[in-house]
């Protein structure tokens, strides 16, 4: 019997909780259509008036934060604590546009000496959202709360093993006065999906997740001369030039490295250590691996991992530890199935991949700490740059100049200094190469989907 499409399976214990009717074809088309219906009148709700309806999506979060955290703790296996955090987060992203929105989208005064010239923000119509598991809500915060307040209307397509959470979206979104067919959840299939692309009335679409996937999507989107923005995979480097504490340093790396259970697009996902202190930082990391207990999300703390999103997540990891084993890399602790059904694998630490080797180059989505060796800064930085992805990346030493002339040179959309990653609302997300194009949050993020037109009078 296969596996329904729209699920909630759950991973702690690998059953089926709940299954969801998938979206029929025509329900996938008259979402475009209901979407652009909607669009007429949204786009010509002056702005001032749809910031009053997305700050209140904000306050529904914040209010509903611990029901949220727990339906997707369920769903996809996140710590209760962190699912808190991805919900207020989520409401901080929806609050950031509806404060600054309305400043954004103000029109752009060009200097010409022939008459008055300005660029003005328009919306583009319907955009098509394809949003992925890891951060249910976060990632569609990103997405929905800039385009809602440029006037765009959206069809969201969820995961499929988050379908509680999606349902959950859209009535924050109708409780908080959206007015119908501004924001719609489809249930929808792949094949689905490349028809709504299609649609006539959509206008662009959004996808974070695979490579894969956004390699698919892309070029639908490209056939049809739809505007696409991709955030897709990541293995970025995190160097460690010196430190005067090398166990604080791997402690902040192995933690940075298993939050959300080590199933983020830009986790550190190769530690990359100078040789004087490398096997001291490798012993730590293995230290605290081998002190790790599972636990369910609701328990979790401190010293404890929760599982993958799914089991088919979790198989695939090991195989991908098997094959870096295989291909000459020391497995120090950890990548162990947990049993027969649900979704933990042990945290691991993960050495000598040699470079070039096909897993070398591949994402390992899940709590793996794989730490390289180098003696230069030339060698750490000819490292950080081979690779396909280039989604982010962190330098650390004690001299902030030492580790800024290294991070200026990394091949990533973001670049950071003694610090894991830049967070926040108004700070910029997205990536290079094979990590997608297009950036959310912050200013730039509301200005991806939208007609910048000029108006010019002679």
């Amino acid at each position: 019997m296969s596996t329904p499409n729209y699920r909630v399976e759950n991973p702690v214990t690998g059953k089926v909780e709940e299954t969801f009717e998938s979206t029929t074809d025509a329900q996938a088309l008259e979402a475009v259509d209901t979407a652009h219906a909607a669009f007429i009148s949204w786009r010509a709700t002056p702005i001032e008036e749809r910031a009053k309806v997305v700050h209140r999506i904000a306050e529904l979060f914040e209010e509903r934060k611990d029901e949220l955290a727990q339906i997707i703790s369920t769903e996809m296996g996140k710590p209760l604590s962190e699912g808190v955090e991805e919900v207020e987060f989520s409401s901080a992203i929806f609050d950031y546009y509806a404060t600054n929105g309305p400043r954004f989208a103000a029109d752009e005064k060009i200097p010409s000496e022939g008459g008055a010239a300005h660029i003005q923000r328009l919306p583009l119509g319907v955009l098509l959202g394809i949003m992925p598991w890891n951060f249910p809500y976060y990632q569609v915060a990103r997405f929905a709360a800039p385009n809602l307040m440029l006037g765009n209307t959206i069809v969201l397509k969820h995961a499929e093993i988050c379908p509680r959470s999606a349902l959950a979206i859209q009535q924050i979104m109708e409780d908080a006065g959206l007015p119908e067919g501004v924001y719609n959840t489809v249930f929808a299939t792949h094949e689905q999906i490349e028809k709504v692309i299609e649609h006539k009335h959509l206008q662009g679409v959004s996808l974070t997740g695979s490579e894969r996937a956004g390699a698919a999507v892309a070029a639908i989107a490209g056939k049809n001369l739809k505007k696409a923005v991709l955030e897709l995979g990541g293995s970025d480097p995190y160097i460690v030039l010196d430190t005067d504490d090398v166990k604080a340093a791997a402690e902040l790396a192995w933690g940075t490295r298993m939050y959300n259970t080590g199933q983020a697009c830009n986790s550190n996902k190769r530690m990359i250590i100078m040789e004087d202190i490398y096997e001291d930082f490798v012993a730590h990391l293995v230290t605290l691996a081998g002190g790790m207990k599972p636990a369910k999300p609701e328990e979790a703390g401190e010293g404890t991992f929760t599982p993958l999103s799914s089991r088919t997540a979790a198989e695939g990891l090991k195989k991908q530890l098997d094959r870096a084993v295989e291909a000459g890399a020391t497995l120090h602790a950890g990548g162990q199935l947990l049993d027969e059904a649900s979704s933990y694998i042990s945290p691991a630490v993960l050495t000598n991949v040699p470079v070039g080797s096909e897993i070398y180059y591949e994402e390992l989505f899940g709590p793996v700490a794989t730490v390289y060796k180098v003696a230069s800064e030339e060698e750490a930085i000819a490292l950080a740059n081979d690779s396909q992805y280039g989604l982010g990346g962190a330098v650390f030493s004690q001299d902030e100049a030492r580790a800024a002339t290294v991070a200026r040179q990394l091949e990533v959309g973001m670049a950071n200094v003694n610090t894991p990653a830049g967070e926040g609302a108004e700070i910029p997300f997205g990536g290079v190469k094979r990590s997608g194009y297009g950036r959310e949050l912050g200013p730039y993020g509301m200005d991806e989907f939208v007609n910048k037109r000029l108006y010019y009078v002679a």
